[in-house]
């Protein structure tokens, strides 16, 4: 799996929990939380559902790493070795 389908991927499960997001508007190196209105518990449901999507762990150590789009496609490309 490439960058670009985990991207599509990501900003998919995206907006399965926040609908209201339009693609074009998300900068993938801009603060996620800073673009998007997401409380802690749509963030929650926001992780729970990518590791729904690729399968990958994320344990809540790693939350904090995980800040833009492009740090969750970088992340989810390590955690299933594309």
């Amino acid at each position: 799996m490439n960058s670009e389908t985990i991207d599509s991927r990501v900003i998919r499960a995206l907006r399965e929990i926040a609908p209201e997001i339009e693609d074009e508007e998300l900068s993938s190196d801009v603060p996620l939380r800073d673009q998007v209105d997401l409380d802690s518990m749509d963030w929650l449901n926001f992780l729970v559902r990518l590791h729904a999507v690729f399968g990958v762990d994320i344990p809540e150590s790693d939350y904090a790493t995980l800040v833009t789009v492009e740090d969750i496609v970088e992340y989810i490309a390590s955690q299933t070795h594309t």
